[in-house]
């Protein structure tokens, strides 16, 4: 009898120590979800209160590099943020990831449906603020965003698409008033503010891939939001950033744009800038 409780007794241990090790996801160790995974950073002494930022990397880059890059993460996690990092699909046949961000093109995955699951998943692992989330992205991650922002308009609380919009051909409408503040640089050559056809074909050319016009996006998203005019109501200028707001619109909605002076690039200003405007909503 002993001998027999004692064999189950050193078995047990071996399968626990031979057992892998369930370690708890960070900045630089994979969450996994359903069809995808992400890095998440969190500030010190988290708590429910803490707010959460998904940020959406660019074509060709990654979660990982999203995480470390200084701009975006340190600065958010000063301001007491959680950044997760979503990871796009892969490249077929090239190195790094991007997103099915445009609804007319062919979809490698649900985007939306994936990074939903990472807003719950990064909120429920961590006991953050559900109320609190805010969804951005640099030039695709940007498009992408945007594109969350027009479809599930009340998915996040807010969204801050940086050097990325919509693409031609452009929605027709949107599903419901948003809060969105867009950045963009005015020497940006590879997302122009008016947008760009790809492959060295004409921008009026409907077979071509083309990036939209940032001016016609406000505009759609100034008629979402019930806008009264089209000319902004408030103007601000804050060192070598230019800010217009439109404010006489439905309530709960916010629309903001600021523009920098440089080219494809998240300007050093464009974290904080942002915090303060998502705290005031």
């Amino acid at each position: 009898m002993f001998h027999s409780h004692f064999s189950a007794l050193v078995v047990c241990i071996f399968l626990t120590l031979s057992a892998p090790v369930a370690h708890a996801c960070s900045a630089t160790t994979l969450c996994t979800v359903e069809n995808g995974s992400y890095f998440v950073a969190l500030p010190d002494n988290p708590t429910s209160d803490t707010p959460v930022i998904l940020f959406i990397h660019g074509f060709g880059s990654n979660g990982g590099a999203v995480i470390k890059n200084r701009l975006v993460t340190e600065q958010f996690l000063a301001r007491g943020f959680a950044v997760a990092a979503p990871n796009g699909m892969k490249l077929e046949g090239r190195n790094g990831r991007s997103w099915s961000f445009h609804p007319k093109r062919p979809q490698r995955r649900d985007e939306i449906a994936f990074l939903t699951s990472v807003r719950d998943n990064v909120v429920a692992r961590n006991n953050l603020n559900p109320d609190k989330t805010l969804l951005s992205g640099f030039s695709i991650g940007g498009s992408m965003s945007s594109y969350l922002a027009c479809e599930m308009p009340r998915a996040f609380f807010a969204y801050a698409p940086v050097g990325g919009s919509f693409w031609r051909p452009h929605p027709t409408e949107c599903n419901g008033p948003v809060r969105l503040f867009h950045t963009h640089g005015w020497r940006d050559g590879t997302v122009p503010l008016e947008g760009r056809a790809l492959g060295g074909k004409s921008i009026n050319d409907t077979n071509a891939i083309a990036q939209g016009d940032v001016f016609r996006a406000l505009g759609i998203f100034r008629e979402t939001n019930g806008c009264l005019f089209g000319k902004a109501d408030s103007f601000e200028t804050t060192d070598d950033v230019w800010r217009r707001k439109w404010e006489r619109c439905t309530p709960g909605s916010a629309l903001e744009f600021a523009l920098h002076p440089r080219g494809h690039v998240i300007p050093k200003e464009w974290a904080n800038m942002v915090v303060d405007w998502f705290e005031k909503l």
